[in-house]
């Protein structure tokens, strides 16, 4: 399987996906939200992006790598 690259503009290869953001979250716009693409290149892993800059890059993680990293800061 080819791998996918490591970053993808949100407005063209992620349009329609639909972002997360915590239940933590505050109205100020300063944290980061989530999708899981379920098609094409970037599908089965997860997407971050930031949320002041939703046509900015986007970051792809595999699931195994996003728990590594959500274990590790808890």
């Amino acid at each position: 399987m080819p791998v996918p690259p490591r970053t993808v503009p949100s407005s063209l290869d992620l349009h329609g996906v639909r972002w997360l953001r915590s239940s933590y979250s505050t109205g100020a716009n300063n944290c980061v939200e989530t999708a899981r693409p379920a098609s094409g290149p970037p599908a089965g892993l997860l997407a971050v992006r930031d949320s002041k800059a939703p046509a900015g890059p986007v970051l792809l993680f595999s699931p195994a790598s996003w728990t590594e990293f959500v274990t590790a800061v808890r």
